[in-house]
């Protein structure tokens, strides 16, 4: 290629500045007449049009629009058509001179400009709960899902001790457990202060003073322990996990994973899982201490029962299956608010308004099906006599 000789020059695309800019004026010589008639000249393109505004570009109308001539219209685009729609208001001028594929453009945005949108039907309220009922039959048939996948995870890294991420379990349980030991601690000592309050004003009145040692002990080793300590990890733990899994999603984070190979439910939810089966029931375990010692607290106070006594026959009188069935039930505490944390999060899509969506969503529901658990135990324990 000889570099002395010029380029050639390029007349197939033509610049914007050689388009005719899009104008708009009276048509004089239909002035003089009824007719409130209009000229259009020049490219009605997005080009000809360039960064002006509807309101910029075309001159106020002293009335409605009745002929718009387009025998000097050069071009016409969609940007074009729906400038002169938006200039034309509810007018319905007659279109004169126009190009067959201009006046067809012109035709259809009309057209679809007035045809006004059909609202859906609200629809009877039976059909509103029949709408909620299958979406939550196929949140929970996900939820099913979700748990078989994670089951057959589990037992894939089982035999293979590098797959469990010892130093992330650790962090979980520090993150989960640890860090939640002063309100956790907090909130079980208020409460046993409550329940031996509550007692005692009753007990006293039939001489029973004593038997609040076996109200706060039964009361807190059994059911407000474990209880309370699993909704603030709801709160807490459930909401972060849902949050950061979430977080992961929207940044395609968890599609990175996939691509390299990684299983997400291997990588991110059976540490947190394994995590929180080993804080909460240490942590009822500290709810137990502190909510007796509440109890202990109170009963001094109010029923005069020194704390030798107390602390003598709370270890008389109660029996370690109580210890053991709060345990038991913090461990499924546990599992139903990881998963149902890492699940939510997973079903994140694609927007921080998600998130925070399925945050909500993943607390409320762990809070829901933890109740609703511990109403099952009550139940059948009452069933096994225990």
């Amino acid at each position: 290629m000889d570099a002395s000789k010029p380029p050639a020059p390029a007349e197939t695309q033509p610049s914007v500045s050689d388009t005719d800019p899009a104008l708009l004026r009276p048509d004089l010589a239909l002035v003089a007449g009824s007719a409130d008639s209009w000229a259009l000249s020049g490219h009605w393109t997005l080009a000809g049009l360039g960064l002006r505004l509807p309101t910029q570009a075309l001159p106020e109308a002293s009335g409605p629009a009745r002929v718009l001539d387009a025998t000097a219209l050069r071009a016409l685009d969609s940007a074009g058509a729906w400038v002169l729609r938006a200039w034309l208001g509810s007018a319905k001028p007659a279109l004169q001179g126009w190009q067959p594929q201009a006046l067809a453009l012109m035709k259809e945005v009309l057209a679809r400009e007035q045809a006004q949108l059909a609202s859906p039907p609200d629809g009877s309220r039976l059909q509103r709960v029949g709408k909620a009922a299958v979406a939550m039959g196929r949140q929970a048939q996900a939820f099913l899902h979700f748990v078989g996948e994670l089951s057959h995870a589990a037992c894939r890294a089982l035999p293979h001790r590098r797959l469990w991420r010892l130093r992330a379990i650790g962090h979980e349980v520090e993150i989960g457990g640890y860090d939640a030991l002063p309100i956790i601690g907090l909130t079980s000592f208020l409460l046993g202060v409550v329940v031996a309050y509550q007692g005692a004003d009753q007990l006293r009145h039939y001489g029973a003073s004593v038997f609040v040692v076996e109200l706060v002990g039964y009361a807190m080793l059994r059911e407000f322990a474990p209880l309370i300590s699993a909704i603030i990890i709801a709160g807490r733990s459930g909401s972060a996990y849902a949050a950061q899994i979430g977080t992961m999603v929207v940044a395609e984070e968890v599609d990175a994973l996939r691509t390299l190979g990684i299983d997400p439910l291997q990588r991110l939810v059976l540490p947190k899982i394994l995590a929180l089966s080993l804080a909460l029931p240490l942590l009822t375990v500290f709810a137990d201490f502190t909510g007796v010692f509440g109890g202990m607290v109170m009963a001094r106070w109010r029923l005069d029962i020194g704390y030798g006594e107390f602390a003598e026959r709370f270890s008389r009188v109660m029996q370690g299956s109580a210890l053991l069935l709060g345990l038991g039930k913090s461990l499924v505490f546990a599992l139903i608010i990881a998963a149902i944390g890492c699940f939510q999060g997973f079903r994140t899509q694609g927007s921080a308004d998600s998130v925070g969506r399925q945050t909500t969503l993943a607390v409320v529901q762990a809070i829901f099906l933890v109740i609703v658990a511990d109403a099952l135990f009550s139940v059948l324990f009452n069933m096994l006599e225990l």
